[in-house]
């Protein structure tokens, strides 16, 4: 794992997430133990309306600590209510992260990869339903990273679990002087709880 990542994640405390979220990270912990423990893939759908932002730094994080924590058969999705454009901020903060992200399909709504690790599969980056093709179709756990796409979605077809573990939307700040800042520490934010998350998994 590329070491400006690595620093991140070690230097992440999560001690300070109060004991309503470790309640639903909890409902995350037992979707990934149980699954674990029945030698079955680990399928994470995070879901947002645009696919623009959170979803994306949900997914990217989720399998990086996947990785970081050595839990095999994870694998990250992430999906909206309608498809829009991974919004340009994310992957610039990803990048001042320490990952590595490239755009390797331009257009309306560009194809990036994004790389935590030399020698790992690149996690493939762009907006999408959470139905589309591309994401699993069927015993996965849908997470829904924002509240309108959870009130919006009251069913999810496929999904083995739903779980409502929202984030404020970093949108707020767009194209305000405290734009970069506010997107960084959503993803940091986001990075936290999911390590609390792969932290307890056995």
């Amino acid at each position: 794992m590329f070491l400006e990542i690595k620093k991140i994640i070690n230097g992440l405390d999560t001690s300070i997430i109060n004991a309503d979220r470790i309640n639903l990270l909890q409902i995350l912990i037992d979707f990934i133990q149980e699954k674990k423990n029945a030698k079955q893939l680990i399928s994470l759908n995070f879901i947002c309306p645009h696919n623009s932002r959170r979803s994306h730094l949900s997914q990217i994080w989720a399998q990086t600590l996947a990785t970081y924590y050595t839990i095999p058969n994870v694998f990250c999705y992430s999906g909206g209510t309608e498809a829009t454009a991974m919004f340009p901020v994310v992957g610039k903060i990803l990048q001042n992260q320490g990952f590595d992200v490239e755009i390797i399909s331009g257009g309306n709504n560009p194809i990036h990869t994004i790389k935590y690790s030399t020698n790992t599969h690149p996690i493939i980056g762009f907006s999408k339903t959470f139905d589309n093709t591309f994401n699993p179709q069927n015993n996965f756990a849908a997470i829904m990273t924002c509240s309108s796409a959870d009130e919006g979605c009251p069913f999810i077809a496929g999904a083995s679990k739903r779980i409502p573990l929202t984030f404020d939307d970093p949108k707020a700040f767009d194209n305000t002087p405290e734009q970069v800042q506010k997107y960084t520490e959503k993803s940091l934010q986001i990075a936290m709880e999911l390590k609390y998350v792969f932290s307890k998994i056995r």
